[in-house]
């Protein structure tokens, strides 16, 4: 089926265009040179196509507009304060293909509201798409996928992040998924009331029965299962429950940068075998040792200046005092920059330990307040692949990386739940079986 010119493919086959023009001046000016690699690698990622795991702009518009997307202006959002991190115009330098928009709630939601507000997020992405439909289209499959790519827009996937925002329904899951959802992370920051996260004490040591059931009804519908924020034990759990890949949308690798939210190569390797995918994430604390160091050295010093001002202050006074004397502290002990050549590494050490082909990418996008020196914004990923290739990586490799691994895997998870049609919806219900 041949590529309709609709004005976005029309964008992007005007800008790759200039590939063909000019060599001879091309081959005696380096820095053109340069753009010619880069304009090379837009297109390669475009065809792979790139499909990013994790996408935080959801959330920005309902901390920033309250979810009022009457003046939101997607196609360029470089006037809004702090910046972000992605917008129309600088997705058609970035390469994607595709896009995994979170839809996220802090655990702070949890019980009674969690479901509604989750479910205002996953309408905020459908308005955003009916906004914008020369650019964007909702993709419910790997073949929506390919569909919205071949008609020149953004295939634009919801994934959910935190099974906190089912409320311990099996009832609300199934709905989520007709909304559209195809992933779930088990676990955000907090534990659940039947999955352990990394970044909480142990309560059920990794899934709880009811949790086992969770993962084993969105098997039976096609949704990802994604172990991005657990910990070891439910990781381990989930794998050796699922009849289909799991994901983690927006993790790195332990072993290269030691952060409890990272994979541990012993999972890497279980992930191989699962025919899963690891979306290497671009958060800092995440991807550099030093970075991470440092960030747990600020937060001991917040809490010892916290101790120390308890008996001056309370309340809000208080928390005004801890945060100068921290804006203090940062200002004198800088913290060091992570950068593109630290994801990099992630990438090396995941393909060393296990294979290329469980590779992926999450950046984090709109989900992180600061980010890794080269990869500022949605714009810079083509030059993470030129990365890549400079270390060795074939066209095979990076197309693997863009998007044929997480299409692989989605295609996989579909047929595992064409193959279990016939199966009845779980009757479980929390705390009565």
């Amino acid at each position: 089926m041949p590529y309709q010119l609709t004005p976005r493919l029309l964008t992007v086959a005007a800008t790759l265009s200039a590939l063909f023009v000019g060599t001879a001046a091309l081959a005696q000016d380096p820095s053109r040179t340069d753009r010619r690699q880069l304009l090379a690698m837009r297109k390669l990622l475009f065809e792979a196509p790139l499909i990013d795991g994790h996408n935080d702009v959801p959330w920005q518009t309902r901390e920033r507009l309250g979810n009022v997307l009457g003046e939101f202006n997607f196609s360029d959002t470089s006037a809004l304060q702090p910046p972000m991190h992605t917008d129309l115009a600088r997705l058609e330098l970035s390469g994607l293909g595709g896009q995994f928009w979170s839809v996220y709630i802090p655990t702070s939601m949890a019980g009674p509201g969690a479901t509604r507000a989750v479910l205002e997020q996953i309408d905020v992405v459908h308005r955003l798409v009916d906004k914008y439909p020369q650019q964007l289209q909702i993709a419910l499959t790997s073949t929506g996928v390919d569909r919205a790519r071949r008609a020149g827009r953004l295939a634009s996937l919801i994934g959910m992040e935190g099974g906190h925002a089912i409320d311990n329904s099996l009832g609300a899951l199934r709905q989520l998924y007709r909304a559209g959802v195809r992933y779930m992370t088990l676990t955000h920051s907090a534990n659940t009331d039947w999955a352990d996260s990394a970044t909480d004490e142990a309560e059920h040591n990794g899934l709880s029965s009811f949790g086992l059931e969770v993962v084993r009804e969105m098997n039976r519908m096609g949704m990802l299962v994604d172990l991005s924020h657990t910990s070891p034990a439910t990781m381990h759990d989930a794998l050796d429950t699922v009849r289909a890949p799991v994901i983690f949308s927006h993790s790195s690798a332990y072993g290269v940068t030691q952060h409890a939210r990272n994979v541990p190569d012993d999972v890497l390797r279980r992930v191989a075998n699962n025919g899963g995918v690891v979306m290497v994430t671009f958060v800092p604390s995440f991807i550099s040792e030093d970075v991470r160091r440092h960030s747990d050295r600020a937060r001991l010093e917040r809490l010892k200046i916290r101790n120390q001002l308890t008996a001056t202050f309370d309340g809000e006074a208080l928390d005004t005092a801890v945060n100068t004397a921290l804006d203090q502290w940062r200002t004198d002990n800088p913290a060091p920059n992570a950068t593109l050549k630290d994801v990099a590494d992630h990438i090396d050490h995941i393909r060393a330990i296990a294979s290329v082909d469980i590779i992926g990418i999450g950046g984090d996008y709109d989900g992180i307040t600061s980010v890794p020196v080269g990869l500022e914004d949605v714009s810079q990923y083509p030059a993470l692949f030129l990365e890549l290739r400079a270390r060795g990586y074939s066209d095979r490799e990076l197309k693997a990386i863009a998007g044929g691994n997480i299409l692989r895997a989605m295609r996989a998870a579909e047929k595992v739940a064409a193959d279990l049609i016939s199966e009845p919806a779980s009757d479980m219900v929390f705390g009565r079986n």
